[in-house]
């Protein structure tokens, strides 16, 4: 159902509020938007990996596989009564994960590897040796490479501090690839590629949305940006949710901020366009007037945001809460946003190939 339009899946990081990315995807895969094109950082860049290095039928079974793997060890409760209850669970969980690792995802150094007199003393807390293993067993990496939709993920060179992706359009990408752009220090290790180190490329930007509006070349695109932070919450009561509110707010930032710079690009577009048609014939071929006509891109764009808004159990530890209860909520609330989405009287209405920029954002919950 793509109406001409190229369907892209951004995919924000976020660590254990991914699985909201996973229940939106089979959402929208359902309704016909299986996309041409993902973009991920961190843990987008795995799900986007799931869904890119599989065949459409096989993609819900991989990303089910990989979050129940990660949340095998942390089942959930028989009873928790109560919102002070739940809450209690979620710190103890992440107080679990921090101490003990993620299956199938990272596991802590033992405490030698920290001896500042060896000669390579450990630079991360975690080995993320078992997520490669995890790669390779869910993902078909010839099959992303040579048949999968195009897979661009982000990552941060450690030497230089640029921001680099890594595009199946122009490289092979392999498991490494998405370990780079996971890889939040100090908690992970760089991952070195032909050389050069690279850590997550959430310390940069968190949302590749930026990457696609400059890539996508002029064809029609229909955006699902899939967000795990969401930019705007409640004054803080107190420390606890002054912790969350300042995650939120610092790994949110980036995507309004494109969304308002495309639209005030194309809005720039739309009036030297208007300002042209009015102008004699012999000054409409100005190289600086083409040149403001061309800001923005011409083709027709709807972005459409699916935001992760803050659930009434969650602390400033949602990010590093792998346990399974949590999981299932998480990917429950990205299903219903996309559902919501989908069946919104201005979704159903909207005209498709019109010139310009729209934005939709129509899964607003409270919490």
């Amino acid at each position: 159902m793509n109406n001409g339009e190229k369907t892209v899946l951004v995919l924000q990081g976020g660590g254990a509020l991914g699985a909201y990315q996973a229940g939106a995807y089979e959402i929208l895969a359902a309704g016909g938007y299986q996309p041409d094109w993902v973009a991920g950082i961190s843990i987008g860049a795995i799900n986007a990996a799931l869904i890119c290095g599989n065949p459409p039928a096989e993609r819900r079974a991989s990303l089910t596989a990989f979050w129940e793997t990660i949340t095998s060890e942390l089942r959930a409760p028989l009873w928790l009564g109560g919102d002070a209850a739940r809450r209690a669970y979620t710190e103890a969980a992440a107080l679990a994960v921090a101490s003990t690792g993620v299956p199938g995802f990272f596991r802590p150094r033992p405490l030698p590897a920290f001896w500042p007199m060896l000669d390579h003393p450990a630079a991360s807390l975690y080995d993320t040796a078992p997520l490669v293993e995890t790669l390779q067993a869910l993902v078909d990496f010839d099959y992303l490479n040579d048949k999968g939709p195009r897979l661009s993920v982000g990552a941060v060179d450690v030497e230089t501090g640029n921001f680099t992706y890594f595009d199946s359009t122009t490289t092979r990408i392999g498991p490494e690839h998405i370990l780079a752009s996971g890889a939040l220090p100090p908690g992970f290790p760089a991952v070195e590629i032909d050389g050069r180190h690279y850590w997550d490329g959430g310390l940069v930007s968190n949302t590749p949305l930026q990457y696609v509006m400059e890539s996508a070349g002029e064809e029609p695109l229909c955006v699902f940006q899939i967000d795990l932070f969401s930019a705007r919450g409640p004054l803080p009561p107190d420390l606890g949710a002054v912790a969350q509110r300042q995650k939120d707010i610092q790994y949110s930032s980036r995507t309004r901020l494109t969304t308002d710079r495309y639209k005030t690009l194309h809005d720039l577009r739309a009036a030297a366009l208007r300002l042209r048609d009015r102008l004699p014939k012999d000054l409409r071929d100005d190289p600086d007037l083409a040149a403001l006509c061309a800001i923005g891109g011409g083709s027709a764009r709807t972005l459409v945001h699916l935001i992760h808004r803050k659930e009434r159990f969650e602390t400033q530890s949602k990010d590093y809460e792998f346990s399974r209860l949590s999981m299932h909520e998480h990917w429950a609330a990205g299903a219903k946003d996309a559902q919501t989405t989908l069946h919104h009287p201005d979704w159903i209405a909207r005209q498709t190939g019109l010139d310009g920029l729209q934005v939709f954002d129509l899964a607003e919950r409270t919490p």
